[in-house]
């Protein structure tokens, strides 16, 4: 299937484009863990059917030096031993917070409370708004009929516009 349009080749879709991809840029410098941040983009990717998402993310984590066993298990975190407990309460959050729709009561005071334990009020804001933010990116590639597979590692900027 071919995609159905390129957001960028339109004013309006250019100028969201940039200012999603200005978002990103703040939860990427923020002190939430780059490992973390690629592996709740994935998951979400994963959990949206997003092939475009998946491959950047896949492919900017291994670039960036993650385990080709930890991304081959990230749909599988609950049942493997290669994840922190942080890593596996990040999951677990962006799992209940991407399947809101799903008949799920969104995000239970458990995970909350173990998001807690491990990280810092300003990397919550970060894990939450990139949950946020990869769940709309994730919402357009699909809409689009955004493929996966061409991404080559740490082109973001590029496809970003």
């Amino acid at each position: 299937m071919e995609p159905r349009m390129n957001l960028f080749d339109h004013e309006i879709g250019a100028r969201i484009g940039k200012r999603i991809y200005a978002v990103s840029q703040v939860i990427q410098e923020s002190p939430l863990p780059k490992e973390t941040q690629e592996l709740v983009q994935l998951r979400a990717s994963q959990i949206n059917g997003c092939g475009f998402c998946a491959d950047i993310h896949a492919k900017d984590a291994a670039a960036a030096g993650e385990s080709p066993a930890r991304l081959a298990l990230v749909a599988a975190w609950r049942h493997s031993t290669v994840f922190t407990d942080a890593e596996r309460a990040a999951l677990a959050l962006v799992e209940e917070g991407t399947r809101v729709a799903d008949a799920s009561p969104g995000v239970c005071d458990e995970t909350w409370a173990r998001v807690r334990e491990h990280f810092d009020e300003g990397q919550a804001i970060a894990l939450v708004s990139l949950i946020a933010m990869i769940n709309a990116t994730n919402r357009i590639g699909v809409i689009l009929n955004n493929q996966g597979g061409s991404y080559e590692p740490g082109n973001l900027a590029t496809v970003a516009g």
